[in-house]
């Protein structure tokens, strides 16, 4: 079975997030959404949530599945079997950090290979940062995240 592991805090999985995700789920026959525990990054939504979430918004995807974790990436690739770590690239500046990332799990996992997905263009804005910090101030989230999720932010940031 040919599985990529997508990782990423997902704080929250936005539809930037969704729309990779459906276009692995077409590339690959097993996508591993891991969403990481990080927390030096302060995450607004605990892990739990964070995991349940995801599994709301692609439920409609069969052959994607969503796991929390707090380990080494590499060792959760090597735990579902996976061959290739997915990361999406939204602008150049991107392009640094995330060939640092893949460098360093090359250098740990040889067999390792990472795949760059960019989202469509008018999801090319959307970040996890930007929304929480729209969000978290009342503003409308709903063109940039699963109403589901637009929910869990308001109900978060006590903006009702």
């Amino acid at each position: 079975m040919n599985t990529v592991v997508y990782p990423g805090t997902f704080d929250p999985i936005t539809n930037g997030h969704t729309d990779l995700i459906e276009r692995a789920a077409r590339l690959f026959d097993r996508v591993v959404v891991a969403v990481a525990h990080s927390p030096r990054k302060n995450p607004a939504l605990a892990l739990d949530e964070r995991v349940q979430l995801a599994e709301e918004v692609l439920s409609h995807l069969d052959n994607v599945e969503v796991t929390g974790f707090s380990c080494l990436l590499i060792e959760l690739v090597d735990r579902v079997g996976a061959r290739v770590i997915m990361r999406g690239l939204r602008a150049v500046s991107d392009f640094e950090y995330e060939l640092q990332l893949a460098n360093m799990n090359r250098a740990l996992a040889p067999h390792v290979e990472s795949l760059f997905l960019t989202p469509e263009v008018e999801n090319s804005y959307i970040s996890s940062t930007i929304v929480r910090e729209v969000a978290r101030l009342g503003g409308d989230v709903s063109t940039m995240v699963h109403p589901r999720i637009a929910s869990a932010l308001t109900a978060s940031f006590g903006n009702t």
